[in-house]
């Protein structure tokens, strides 16, 4: 199951205007720059500040998989900070945000409706507000619930009521997330 959080942040990672350095020793030279020193990267990475020099060295050219995750994330979290502020602010200020969505949807309607929960697949766009609460939810730390929640008013407002057009105070439940992409 993917999860928000992480979709906005692959989301952020398609704007990268440059590749991410692939071998091990290219990675830990570009964390060692980033963090000025052998020793936090070797904090980081719960590995020994030798073993850090030795891939700096490229003496050691292929990590275990799990230091080979662990130091693919560091770097991908810290490749292009600008190219990835640029695309968050565009998209939380004119472009806004798609998302591509297979989950269940109920509603909470006016009594007597049929609408029953079902499964459907969604790709919507959404504007530059919903990009903007959602970014800044996940910086602050919110849980999947609460970013799942977000996303679920803005489905709810422009795919379910088509921007307060139709279906007045119905409310949108975003569950069974199957599939969550977003694209800026």
């Amino acid at each position: 199951m993917d999860t928000v959080g992480d979709g906005l942040e692959t989301a952020l990672q398609k704007a990268f205007t440059r590749p991410v350095p692939k071998s091990a020793g290219a990675r830990m030279r570009y964390l060692v720059k980033q963090l000025k020193g052998t020793r936090a990267v070797a904090d980081l990475l719960g590995i020994s500040q030798r073993t850090v020099e030795r891939y700096v060295k490229d003496q050691i050219r292929r990590p275990r998989k799990e230091l080979a995750d662990r130091l693919e994330r560091e770097v991908r979290s810290r490749w292009q900070p600008q190219v990835r502020a640029k695309a968050r602010r565009q998209a939380a200020t004119t472009d806004g945000i798609v998302i591509d969505t297979r989950a269940r949807f109920g509603y909470t309607a006016a009594p007597g409706s049929t609408d029953d929960a079902r499964l459907r697949h969604l790709t919507v766009a959404l504007p530059p507000q919903y990009a903007a609460r959602l970014f800044e939810a996940r910086d602050r730390g919110a849980t999947e619930q609460q970013l799942r929640d977000i996303a679920a008013e803005g489905l709810g407002e422009i795919y379910f009521r088509d921007s307060g057009r139709r279906a007045h105070g119905l409310l949108v439940e975003f569950t069974d997330v199957e599939h969550v992409e977003f694209d800026l």
